[in-house]
């Protein structure tokens, strides 16, 4: 591997070159695992898991062709849930990646849109945070290259072992430099325990900046008021936003439905709102095709329908 593809990077925050906590700013909301009142009303057992199970899996693995990009072009290929191939000029990203056909005991219902051993080579890995559907170790194993991964606070043990060359910590609005890429961690409104034990892990969002080009990968998060600062901080070409999970078994507010995606899409006041976490695991009570029917209808009403990008597993967009 090349000189470029084995630089480490460097931590920054506000500007300084010295690591450090960042100047306080609209933070980032844990959600508490008390389930809501009512929750036990439904059977997440037999309304939901049962089912999936005997469910085929649907979908299928596209053959893998990426595009050949132009200077400030970026090409985005969803994977699956929030697992996304972010491709620039010269530089290949993995976001979340995530090919388990389980989670435990939750079913993957549809396939990856591509094969993990066709993924072109990867300069950098992104984990926004610890949760299985995010973080799945088998994967990361096998996308480890020696190159570096990017995860928030008090997440960096789970990956240590897995041969990463170098991983990177983040706090809120801290930043990390990986040849032409800015990495940023935003604050969410989540949690970040891996188990019940874990609660002090971060989680969060990416902002990439490139070329003078930005994404802006949301992680898992209900919605809160901090989209409007992360949108006065950055300006946003691309906003990959949540818009599935909404009715989880616990009855907790922890992802948004599609109305507050497109609500979080204007105070973000980004370019172009690209949908994930939904379709891939069932991890709540709404039907898998829900989300992106109920997102368009909003997106209609609201005049902003040109700028959804429905994306298809597996088969690269250029922007």
């Amino acid at each position: 591997m090349d000189d470029r593809k084995r630089r480490t990077g460097k931590i920054h925050a506000n500007g300084d070159s010295t690591p450090s906590r960042p100047r306080a700013a609209a933070p980032a909301r844990k959600v508490g695992l008390k389930p809501a009142k009512g929750w036990h009303k439904r059977n997440f057992l037999t309304q939901v898991l049962i089912p999936s199970l005997f469910t085929k899996r649907l979908g299928t693995h596209l053959e893998a062709l990426f595009p050949q990009l132009q200077e400030n072009q970026i090409g985005i290929t969803w994977i699956g849930h929030a697992s996304f191939l972010i491709q620039t000029q010269g530089v290949n990203i993995l976001i979340d990646p995530n090919w388990a056909k389980w989670l435990k005991v939750i079913k993957r219902v549809k396939h990856p849109g591509l094969r993990l051993h066709d993924l072109p080579q990867i300069d950098l890995v992104l984990v926004t945070h610890a949760h299985f559907d995010h973080l799945d170790r088998r994967t990361l194993r096998e996308v480890a290259d020696r190159q570096p991964i990017v995860v928030p606070f008090e997440v960096g043990n789970l990956v240590h072992d897995l041969g990463f060359h170098s991983v990177h910590e983040l706090h809120y609005w801290q930043s990390y430099e990986h040849g032409p890429l800015k990495i940023t961690l935003t604050p969410a409104h989540h949690w970040g325990a891996r188990m019940l034990h874990d609660s002090h892990r971060g989680f969060g969002g990416y902002i990439i900046e490139t070329g003078g080009r930005s994404i802006f990968h949301c992680g898992d998060t209900a919605y809160f008021e901090g989209f409007r600062e992360i949108g006065q901080r950055h300006e946003i070409d691309l906003a990959l936003l949540p818009i599935g999970a909404y009715d989880p078994p616990s009855g907790r507010e922890v992802h948004m439905n599609p109305e507050e995606a497109v609500q979080a899409f204007f105070e973000l006041k980004a370019k172009r709102l690209i949908p994930m976490h939904y379709g891939t695991f069932r991890l709540s009570y709404e039907p898998l095709d829900e989300p992106p029917a109920r997102l368009l209808t909003c997106a209609q009403s609201h005049g902003i329908e040109e700028k959804v990008t429905i994306m298809t597993e597996g088969q690269p967009v250029v922007f």
